[in-house]
């Protein structure tokens, strides 16, 4: 291989092994959504890595691509519909719920001394 090539190759595979990072973490994070007790989640979290770690020895960079393109199609379809959000979190039910009073205003704490 020329060194292009070599450089193509290795900045494919970076890109491929980043994918399936995201995609790994992603699907961990929705098996949450969906085991109720946390001794669920563990072996479900155990389950998914081991469909992770089936294909770990897989060299041909087409196979690896197509087998991406189909975890991440099996991911979209098995979303959870109503993820867990953490209610302090942009979209949880108390996000801004005491919001800081705008500058300008003065809070006085004299607790009723004049």
């Amino acid at each position: 291989m020329s060194g292009v090539q070599t450089a193509g190759y290795l900045a494919r595979r970076a890109a491929q092994k980043e994918r399936v990072r995201i995609l790994y973490r992603r699907a961990l994070k929705d098996t949450l959504n969906w085991a109720v007790h946390r001794h669920l989640f563990y072996q479900d979290a155990c389950d998914l890595r081991e469909k992770f770690e089936a294909n770990k020895h897989v060299e041909d960079l087409d196979t690896i691509d197509k087998m991406i393109a189909e975890g991440e199609a099996t991911y979209n379809k098995w979303r959870h519909p109503d993820p867990y959000i953490v209610p302090w979190a942009p979209g949880g039910s108390k996000f801004t719920r005491n919001p800081e009073p705008p500058s300008g205003i003065e809070i006085v704490y004299d607790y009723g001394r004049d």
